[in-house]
Order: C-alpha cells, then sequence, then structure tokens
C-alpha cells in the first residue's frame, strides 16, 4: 500500500478529493495552494483502490513535469523508481520500456504521438491527471488524450486542474466536454483565506514623452482614416469602439466568401489586412518601445502584400518610420524601462536579496529589458523563454535552478514563466511590463508571487492606451469566471446528491 509523507492535506484538500474521487472533476484553486496534493492524493488512493494499475499526470512543459516528479518523489512512498518522466527527449523505442513503470508524468504531446504509434495504451490506467486544464480547448493534445483515456481505461478517472479556466460559461463548458468532467470544485482566495499569504498590488501610470506622442499621432491618423472605409463593405459598428478582435473576426468573414470573387471582398480583406498591421504598430510603440516598433517597420518595408505596400507609402507612416529611425539612433526608450529599472533599485536598496519577476509578450522586448537592466551592478537579470523562442528544456530548468539559488535575482519572460512553476523560495515581487486581456494569463502571472510568504504585484500601465483597457478587461473576466464556477459547482454538487 502506498501512502503519502511530509505533508498533511488542507481541510479543502480533503474535500476536493472526497469529490473526485467519486467522479472526474475540474478543481480551480488559486496558484500556489497546492493543486498538486490533489493529484497526489488521487493518484495514491487510485493505484492502492485498483490492483496493477497506473497513473498519468500530464503537464504542458518539461520543467512543470520535472517539480511534478519531484513531488512525487518527495511527498509518497511510491519508489522513485517506478515514477517516470516521459518527454520527447527520450528516444521512441527507450519510451515503451519505460512506460511499464507506476507514475507516468509526460508532456501531451509526446503521449499523443506514441498512442498514435501504438507505443503507448491508457489500458491499465486508473487515473489521468491533466494540469493546467484552460489549455484543453480547440485541437489541443490534451483533448484526444482525455478521449482515448475514456475509450481504452478499464476505470477512467480524470482530474483536471487549473487556476483560470476561462471567463466565459462556454468556455468552461467545452473544456468540461473535452475533458468529460461531471463534477467542478472552485475555492477563491476569499474561501481559502487563512493559507495564502498577502499580495501587495499597485498600478503605476507611465505617460509616453512628446516624441513617442507625435509618432503615435501619425499611427493613428492613418489607423482612424483606413477605419472609415470600412463603412464601404458594410462595417456599422462605431469606429471609436472598433478593436483588433472585430478585425479578426471580420477577416475571418471575409476570408469565407472568397469564393464568390466579390471585387468587395477583395478590397475588403487588403483594408482590414493593413488595420490589422497598422494597429500592431501602434501597439509595439505604446507598449513595447522603439526597438521592437523599428524591427516592425523593417520587416514590413520587406513585404510584398498589397496591404504593406499600401501602408509603405503612406506619408504619416513614413513620417512616425523616420521619427522612429531617428529615436532610436539617440537609444530613447520607453519610459516603462525607466520605471522598471527604478522600482528594482529601490527594492534592492532596502533588501539585497529581493528577487524581481518581470513579465513581457515579446521576445525583443525581453532582449532590450536584459540590456538595459545589466547595466546596473547591482542587478542580475536572465531570461527564461521557450522551445521556439531558443532554450532547450534543460537549459530552462537551469535557469530556474540558478535563479532559485540566487544566481540571478531578476528573472525576465514570456508566457512560459506563467503557468505553474513553483521557484524554490518564490519570488518577493512580480512586475508586468506590459497588460494582457486575459484572465487566464493575468491570473496565473499573479500566481508567480506570495506562494510562501507575501509578495508584491506591480503593473506598468501606459497612460491613454489599450493597457487601461486591458487591465479592467481581465479583472470584470475573473469576476464572472469565479462567479461562473461557483454556479456550476451548485448544479453538479445537487446532481450527486439527488
Amino acid at each position: 500500500m502506498y501512502s503519502i509523507k511530509n505533508l498533511v492535506p488542507r481541510t479543502y484538500q480533503e474535500e476536493i478529493f472526497q469529490t473526485s474521487k467519486e467522479s472526474s472533476t475540474l478543481v480551480c484553486l488559486p496558484t500556489g495552494t497546492g493543486k498538486t496534493i490533489n493529484i497526489i492524493l488521487l493518484a495514491i488512493h487510485r493505484l492502492n483502490c485498483i490492483k496493477d494499475s497506473k497513473v498519468a499526470i500530464v503537464s504542458p512543459t518539461r520543467p512543470l513535469n520535472a517539480q511534478h516528479v519531484k513531488t512525487f518523489i518527495d511527498n509518497t512512498t511510491i519508489p522513485k523508481e517506478e515514477i517516470a518522466l516521459v518527454t520527447g527527449i527520450i528516444k521512441p523505442e527507450e519510451r515503451k520500456k519505460v512506460y511499464e513503470k507506476k507514475v507516468i508524468i509526460a508532456t501531451p504531446q509526446t503521449l499523443k504521438e506514441d498512442i498514435s504509434n501504438n507505443r503507448f495504451s491508457f489500458s491499465n490506467f486508473s487515473m489521468l491527471a491533466i494540469d493546467e486544464a484552460h489549455r484543453a480547448i480547440g485541437n489541443y493534445a490534451y483533448n484526444f488524450l482525455a478521449e482515448r483515456y475514456i475509450q481504452e481505461s478499464s476505470s477512467p478517472l480524470i482530474l483536471a486542474l487549473t487556476a483560470s479556466p476561462g471567463g466565459t460559461k462556454a468556455k468552461i463548458e467545452e473544456i468540461k466536454s473535452n475533458l468529460h468532467i461531471n463534477s467542478v470544485e472552485i475555492r477563491t482566495e476569499s474561501d481559502i483565506e487563512e493559507f495564502l499569504q498577502k499580495k501587495e498590488t499597485r498600478w503605476l501610470e507611465v505617460e509616453l514623452t512628446p516624441e513617442l506622442k507625435q509618432i503615435q499621432s501619425s499611427i493613428k491618423s492613418v489607423f482612424k482614416s483606413r477605419a472609415e472605409d470600412l463603412k464601404k463593405i458594410g462595417f456599422t459598428k462605431p469606429l471609436s469602439l472598433l478593436t483588433k478582435k472585430d478585425l479578426l473576426i471580420l477577416q475571418q468573414q471575409l476570408r469565407k466568401n472568397l469564393s464568390k470573387k466579390n471585387p468587395s471582398t477583395f478590397y475588403g480583406i487588403s483594408l482590414v489586412a493593413s488595420l490589422i498591421k497598422i494597429d500592431y504598430a501602434l501597439e509595439l510603440l505604446e507598449t513595447q518601445g522603439l526597438l521592437p516598433l523599428q524591427e516592425f517597420w523593417n520587416k514590413l518595408q520587406q513585404e510584398e502584400t498589397k496591404a504593406a505596400k499600401s501602408i509603405m507609402k503612406s506619408e504619416d507612416i513614413q513620417n512616425a518610420v523616420s521619427m522612429t529611425n531617428s529615436l532610436a539612433s539617440k537609444d530613447i526608450k520607453h519610459p516603462k524601462l525607466y520605471m522598471l529599472r527604478g522600482i528594482i533599485r529601490k527594492e534592492i536598496e532596502q533588501n539585497p536579496t529581493t528577487k524581481f519577476i518581470v513579465f513581457a509578450n515579446y521576445r525583443n522586448t525581453i532582449d532590450e529589458i536584459i540590456n538595459f537592466l545589466n547595466n546596473e551592478k547591482e542587478i542580475k537579470a536572465t531570461r527564461l523563454i521557450g522551445q521556439k523562442s531558443g532554450l532547450t528544456q534543460k537549459q530552462q530548468i537551469k535557469t530556474i535552478e540558478d535563479f532559485s539559488e540566487g544566481k540571478f535575482n531578476t528573472l525576465i519572460g514570456t508566457s512560459i514563466i506563467e503557468e505553474g512553476l513553483d521557484i524554490k523560495g518564490g519570488a518577493d515581487l512580480a512586475i508586468f511590463y506590459d497588460i494582457v486581456p486575459s484572465e487566464i494569463r493575468s491570473i496565473q502571472r499573479k500566481g508567480r508571487v506570495g506562494r510562501t510568504q507575501a509578495g508584491k504585484i506591480i503593473f506598468l500601465v501606459t497612460n491613454n492606451t489599450r493597457e487601461q483597457g486591458y487591465r479592467w478587461s481581465a479583472h470584470n473576466k475573473e469576476k464572472v469566471m469565479k462567479k461562473t464556477l461557483q454556479v456550476m459547482q451548485k448544479e453538479t454538487q445537487t446532481k450527486l446528491i439527488s
């Protein structure tokens, strides 16, 4: 018989376990509150109850899976030799042997590939745990795995975990359907306040410099002028309320009508494409700075598309490009960079051991931030980015270890930092260099601090830009999400009782 060790489950973890052992469950808990403990509790229960069975845990990245392996080794009596980390790094034929172990912890893409090539089957698996379950939309590998698991397992039970499944009932229902979920368990910050560390949140606004506002004005002028032409293709929404989402939806609708070979459709596609590009340029200027914008202008000049050529012919855009190049050559920075440096300096003066996580959306912005901060003697910054951006899984794990051990005091990264990473000792301060309108990403980011001790969160917002709208968009979606989940939880509890 296996058992847990070195931990005592909290009350809410025990309550969630009682539900999850009876039916496939979606668990929504704030980050840093021990979702992984519920995986362990259910895994031990299933392995003990169902003879000769195995359990599988899937997470989207190798660093996350490496953490799950460590948690199982540290907190269960399952022999270390029976716990396997499986990723694409292991050769396919060698993976077949690894799958003989009791606990399989893997990336979903690897399991999907091995199922498709008859190297792996769920036939004797009594539990499938799915971490970061908010990814289970569209064609993500989780959906394939859940379907095959339900088909192949003789005793199927799924445990799905996330801090943020989404801001609409439709999205949450999609996740439930894709993962064959019957029950929902949610605990908000107020439900488990006694177990949470305090987080101080501040919003700091910065103003674009007059030179940057001049570029902003030129780009806005072109966007507004071209947006007026949307009326020619039947777009009726007030232009003052036009968003990027509107443009993307309109683009999809127009592409569906391409087969009709209507001249207005071709005109509309080119027009919308140019508006999306112009809007992107404006976003780079307002939220990132001159270097990302300069790189975008250079790429646009190389493009052969009708939309790109049309944009570059504009006198206002030519002026914007000229000003961008001129200011970049003078090493003019976005005011956020100076604000960021000032915050880190001040915190280090008060406490030299302070650790920082900085979130940014763009790779070249991360490079600029690191180069800028590392000019300061007391700041030791490093990047954590995905494999596609240039870091191998081993390098990612090494970076996390170096940051945890204090070799660096500032970790700067993209979305890879957002999901589940439990950095030893935690970070004291998380800084949002740019704001995301997604409630999922906002919740994930905020969870990187205050895991084992009190923490601070600072949002840098460029005044009079889209970032102010993003702030409230994410906030409102998060409120809706929590209310929706609480209603779903009551509904499932009522069904189970009846």
